[in-house]
């Protein structure tokens, strides 16, 4: 076996995975045809004998292709590709969609023109709105279509929601992709206008570039792309005690925690019937006001598909994130968990401490986007997320100064 190995992966041999394969069975077929030959040429008295030796030889050279396989894939680089385009967000001129409604906040000062692509019950699409009304930006909304997605199709490489475009005071055009890398890119935007700043310093451009998009290779050699530093406030820490560091390590922990575990346990439960699916996807027409921005076909479209799809979808969700059997209990249970944690650590009824943070913001926009569910009224009846957290932060939301809501 050794040898077998020895053979084909010398010191500074450099092979491709498919013509090692094809190296290790001409190989084999060539040991075998040499068997048959000898057969043929002279009889060989031990039958038993010469079909161990075939067999051995076809075992050694699956096991040897086997571990090749396994040692090419620990030995594989986690390649990462740099972008064609570093400046891939900035955009000649802004989609030519105008917004279905606006949200005015009289006291923003940021100086920029926000326009929100989104679904009104996208859970991502929710706490970027929780993030923007909580700090009072001005913001308008234009609402995309779940399943023909028209309202998208100006974006080249990327099709998901949200989607943020942003007018800079400067002139630039920037398209902003990922929940969690436009609410750090904004926050950080906010909390550096206390700063001394000179005009035409291009403010807005320069927190964007600290958040680059990469694309790298998985194991499966399937190429991804991941948007780095994601959950970092883009501030100056030196000067911060103690205290104020850990608290922003915290709240980064919460962000990730929300996105990787807490919105998992959504799609399984409001989908976890056929009737459920449908009677959501109408809570979603209601929300959305869909009947003011869709056709009336699509939105029969929208439903009826959408339910069914997403009913199949939510079945493999369920599986894929090891949700339990009673998909119910693993909300209850995450619920419960992010209350607790709340209470442990003893400062105030938020994350944040006695006024909502970036985190607290993050979940309840997740909530947010099936409240008018059965799943979210099941929830305030088996957990106290709601009565004790839950309303807690939508007061301090409606409390957000001279909130305006125009639909155009």
């Amino acid at each position: 076996m050794r040898n077998l190995i020895e053979r084909f992966i010398r010191p500074g041999l450099v092979i491709s995975p498919g013509k090692m394969r094809a190296r290790i069975f001409t190989t084999v077929a060539t040991i075998l045809a040499r068997s048959a030959h000898s057969a043929s040429a002279k009889p060989i008295r031990n039958t038993r004998l010469r079909l161990g030796t075939v067999a051995f030889v076809a075992g050694a050279g699956g096991g040897g292709l086997f571990a090749y396989e396994e040692y090419r894939k620990r030995r594989a680089p986690k390649t990462v590709l740099n972008s064609d385009d570093p400046d891939s967000f900035l955009l000649k001129a802004p989609p030519s969609f105008e917004p279905s409604r606006s949200v005015t906040f009289p006291m923003d000062m940021t100086g920029l023109k926000l326009t929100l692509y989104q679904y009104q019950t996208c859970p991502f699409c929710c706490k970027v709105r929780a993030m923007l009304d909580y700090f009072g930006i001005s913001y308008g909304i234009v609402e995309v279509n779940p399943v023909l997605r028209t309202q998208l199709k100006w974006s080249e490489k990327y099709r998901k929601v949200p989607i943020l475009i942003v007018e800079t005071p400067e002139g630039e055009v920037l398209q902003l992709n990922d929940s969690s890398m436009i609410i750090s890119a904004l926050f950080s935007y906010v909390q550096n206008q206390n700063k001394t700043k000179t005009p035409g310093d291009h403010e807005m451009l320069r927190l964007v570039k600290c958040y680059p998009t990469v694309k790298f290779q998985d194991e499966d050699g399937k190429t991804q792309t991941e948007i780095m530093n994601k959950y970092f406030v883009m501030e100056d820490m030196e000067q911060d005690s103690k205290e104020s560091k850990e608290a922003v390590l915290s709240e980064r922990k919460w962000r990730k925690w929300a996105d990787s575990v807490y919105v998992h346990t959504l799609s399984p439960n409001i989908y976890r019937t056929l009737p459920e699916a449908i009677a959501s996807f109408r809570n979603f027409d209601r929300v959305g006001e869909w009947e003011k921005n869709f056709a009336a076909w699509e939105r029969t479209l929208v439903i009826y598909t959408g339910a069914v799809a997403m009913w199949m979808i939510g079945k493999r969700l369920q599986k894929r994130h090891h949700l339990k059997e009673d998909v119910r209990q693993s909300l209850y249970e995450e619920s419960e968990y992010w209350l607790r944690s709340i209470h442990q650590k003893g400062k105030g009824d938020f994350m944040g401490g006695s006024k909502p943070n970036l985190s607290d913001l993050a979940v309840y926009g997740i909530l947010n986007s099936i409240e008018g569910c059965e799943a979210f009224d099941d929830l305030a009846k088996n957990s106290k997320i709601i009565s004790q957290w839950y309303r807690k932060v939508q007061q301090h939301l409606k409390n957000a100064p001279n909130k305006v809501e125009i639909v155009v």
